[in-house]
């Protein structure tokens, strides 16, 4: 459980539901091109999108690693940047448990949609859905930070990734890495070009540009957290990184 060094008690979370009746934590430095090149590729897929994730889920052990990384306890408050439909949200929840609060943040409408079906079905009252931007924060501070495949749609990852370190003792990134076997990169370089457009890596080396992205996270978890952790996973293409500073 996180400690405020000011006041020596819990952290508390300052958010804006999708009511839009509290606080929200953040500047306004962003891209509105950005933001809607993302919301219409993940809105537009958002059904499909749903099924994919919950089919692979379990694939590589990557999602329960990135759980297990974040070092959870009963009671803590974890934030998802960019949870899209929901699919580690239960693992989150069981994680912190039923005092505990879990809040995923998206850009996408349609998404959230899917995720709150979701919470809905379950009647988890304390996980709440946010709908906003990760470069801007919508919080003050978390005992933990979950963001798997999302550093790669951000034109400046070490920022954003450096201002989850500010807020959350335990930051946690899953992202692509093209490191692995010839097989796995040309899938991943396959996979980038396809979707060049959501990840902004169009031109005639998208995965260098995933790469660049991919390398800038991590320096940003490298200088704000005072313990680091790398486990790689599937073949080499996938990187679940790790940055406590507790």
């Amino acid at each position: 459980m996180a400690e405020d060094p000011a006041g020596g008690r819990r952290r508390r979370l300052v958010t804006r539901d999708r009511d839009g009746d509290s606080v929200v934590a953040g500047d306004p430095e962003t891209d509105p091109r950005r933001l809607r090149r993302i919301r219409r590729g993940y809105d537009a897929w958002a059904r499909v999108y749903d099924w994919f994730a919950r089919a692979t889920a379990s694939v590589g052990g990557v999602r329960a690693a990135c759980v297990r990384a974040l070092d959870l306890a009963p009671g803590d408050t974890v934030v998802e940047f960019g949870c899209g439909p929901g699919v580690n949200l239960p693992a989150l929840r069981d994680a912190v448990g039923p005092s505990g609060r879990v809040v995923g943040v998206d850009v996408s409408p349609r998404m959230l949609d899917r995720a709150a079906g979701l919470v809905e079905r379950h009647d988890w009252g304390n996980v709440s859905l946010v709908e906003g931007d990760a470069e801007r924060p919508p919080v003050a501070a978390a005992d933990g930070v979950l963001a798997t495949f999302v550093t790669s749609l951000f034109a400046d990852p070490y920022r954003v990734v450096s201002r989850w370190c500010d807020l959350a003792d335990a930051v946690v990134v899953a992202a692509f890495v093209p490191e692995g076997n010839g097989a796995a990169n040309a899938a991943l370089r396959a996979f980038v070009a396809v979707n060049g457009r959501l990840f902004d890596a169009r031109g005639d080396d998208p995965l260098g540009r995933l790469a660049e992205r991919t390398a800038a996270a991590r320096r940003a978890l490298d200088d704000g957290a005072a313990v680091r952790e790398r486990d790689q996973r599937l073949f080499g293409t996938i990187a679940v990184e790790t940055g406590r500073n507790r």
